[in-house]
């Protein structure tokens, strides 16, 4: 056989390389570099053809042209099969003629197979008796996986005869045949391993284009993606990963109830939060698109702003605006360090904000949500400290034809209605409980959960008492020292209280909230003591299983389903995680 393909390099005289590929003895002339001859033309070709010679020899088509170098010819069989071969190379003289002054000229090269000097002072026309005429130097020749032929000019013979630049190894082609036969049992090996080779590697390019969604392998989410009605933008993976360092540990900025957050730089100069979700079940995946679909539909100043999202592959990622002072449980109640000085106007502002964020959310938007997770944890602030309410994963639309949902219990225990907590019984007056207790929060500037008197007494049992005695100024974060308006503070107490009914009848809508804390004309309707409810009455009993409140400085978040109740102390948030009240549940509904 013919060696099917061989790589040489040919390299000239004033040591310049060249790369070139044969296909039998048809080869083919890249771009040269550097000077091939030494005769000053630049137009020398690596293929020299005869046209004065008469070739009569067998396969004379095969001497027509030959290869040429001025000082060494490369060839390289690769991925030959270990064992005993036959190398035969083909020459004929095409350039020296027989007669006249030419025929003077010596073409004497030496020949290097394997690296071994095989034909030193080799000469074609002494070989083949003359000038075309075929001659073939045959050789046995081990090889293990490759063969190398090496032919080399080392400067003997003449250099200018029959023209200047006459020298140098000439080839016309070269054949390789092996003397041995495959087995059957070896082919058969062979065959096999080509075949699991490919397969294996065909299982892999198809495993990696399914995971990344590119066979349909995402189809299903693909689907849930285009049913909603998104108002936002798309980024891609390669966006994400150039914005976030590929991820980097230093922009961690912390580990939601999803999966990890980080800070991210647009190529535009803003500042993101990635919120990554992390593929541990499919009710995050529900949640993910659920949180997709409610925050692109709503648009308010008191909301976080949803920039865009990413739904690559198996990456699910949000992509919201930068919150630059964290959480307001953060500023309020985490370790020294992370707080922030909060005067009154600032405190009565974040409240304020709160209540229109979910006044939009309950009456004002074209979607009626519930957002079920109300707490200081989901309260970020901005570089104003103005308050956004963030993390809309447990949000449910309220449909108005019915009075209320019946849902799954999930949130927060100790931010949850009592009638939401109980028995499942879900309206927007949920969250209108939720935002009394963070309302008492702000002006305490202590956690519901952490807050301990004498006695085992709660935040909200110790207000109640203060109020009875008209004490509620002493309620006011002692860290304002006397720095705060006492009637604003009085009024802002009595709206919590208000919220923290037991009833979700006389709790006001966010709107009347959202009055009576901006206009001091508007009138609080007082919530008697017996109308309050108690942190210490926070028990669930579903089954005939009793799910106490937590007695420590966590916040914990429960499910409820099928008769049965899970707890989670999971640490988690949304956005910006706290590792002091934010504690997410590992199953959510």
């Amino acid at each position: 056989m013919w060696l099917r393909l061989l790589m040489h390099l040919t390299q000239g005289c004033d040591n310049s390389t060249y790369q070139l590929l044969d296909e039998h003895h048809h080869l083919h002339t890249p771009k040269r570099q550097g000077v091939f001859m030494d005769n000053n033309n630049d137009n020398d070709a690596y293929v020299v053809a005869t046209s004065s010679l008469k070739l009569s020899m067998p396969d004379s088509d095969l001497f027509k042209d030959a290869r040429i170098s001025p000082v060494s010819l490369t060839y390289y069989g690769l991925c030959l099969l270990e064992g005993n071969y036959s190398v035969k190379l083909h020459f004929a003289e095409i350039k020296i003629t027989n007669d006249g002054y030419g025929s003077l000229g010596k073409r004497i090269f030496d020949i290097y197979i394997q690296g071994n000097l095989v034909w030193k002072d080799f000469n074609i026309r002494d070989e083949a008796n003359g000038s075309g005429n075929a001659i073939i130097k045959s050789t046995n020749v081990m090889v293990t996986d490759k063969l190398e032929i090496h032919l080399y000019w080392a400067g003997n013979g003449t250099q200018s005869l029959p023209v200047r630049g006459t020298y140098g190894p000439l080839i016309s082609a070269i054949s390789v045949e092996p003397n041995f036969s495959l087995s059957s049992g070896k082919r058969t090996k062979i065959i096999v391993g080509i075949i699991v080779s490919v397969s294996c590697l065909i299982f892999l390019l198809l495993s990696i284009l399914w995971k990344k969604g590119w066979l349909g392998g995402q189809t299903a989410k693909d689907r849930e993606l285009r049913a909603l009605d998104l108002r936002t933008g798309r980024f891609t993976l390669r966006q994400i990963k150039m914005a976030t360092g590929n991820f980097s540990a230093s922009n961690k900025i912390g580990e939601g109830g999803f999966g990890p957050v980080y800070k991210g730089l647009l190529p535009d100069g803003t500042i993101v939060a990635v919120k990554q979700l992390s593929s541990k079940s499919k009710q995050g995946n529900r949640e993910f698109l659920n949180e997709l679909g409610m925050i692109s539909a709503l648009q308010h100043p008191n909301l976080v702003k949803l920039h865009g999202c990413c739904i690559e592959g198996n990456q699910l990622l949000l992509v919201y605006e930068y919150m630059e002072n964290n959480s307001l449980a953060r500023a309020l109640f985490g370790s020294e360090e992370y707080q922030l000085k909060l005067d009154w106007s600032t405190r009565k502002n974040i409240c304020i904000g709160i209540a229109k964020g979910l006044a939009y959310i309950h009456e004002e938007s074209r979607l009626k949500v519930v957002h079920r997770d109300i707490k200081a944890t989901n309260i970020l602030l901005d570089k104003n400290l103005n308050a956004k309410i963030s993390d809309f994963g447990l949000a449910r639309l309220d449909e108005e034809e019915n009075t209320h949902i019946s849902t799954r219990i999930a949130g927060t225990v100790g931010y949850m209605a009592p009638e939401y907590a109980t028995r499942g019984y879900l309206t927007e007056k949920a969250d209108v409980y939720s935002f009394g207790v963070v309302t008492l929060e702000l002006v305490s500037g202590t956690s519901v959960m952490s807050f301990r008197k004498e006695g085992g007494m709660h935040l909200l049992d110790w207000v109640q008492i203060l109020r009875e005695e008209g004490k509620l100024e002493k309620f006011v974060d002692p860290r304002l020292g006397t720095d705060f308006n006492k009637e604003e503070a009085i009024r802002l107490i009595n709206v919590g209280l208000l919220c923290i009914n037991s009833s979700p009848v006389p709790r006001p809508p966010m709107s009347a909230v959202v009055s009576m804390l901006v206009e001091a004309q508007t009138s609080i309707v007082d919530a008697t003591p017996e109308q309050i409810f108690s942190t210490d009455d926070f028990e669930i009993q579903v089954s005939g299983k009793r799910y106490p409140s937590s007695g420590d400085s966590q916040t914990k978040s429960i499910l409820v389903e099928g008769g049965s109740v899970h707890g989670s102390t999971t640490s988690s948030s949304d956005l910006y995680p706290l590792n002091l009240d934010s504690l997410y549940r590992n199953r959510r509904c």
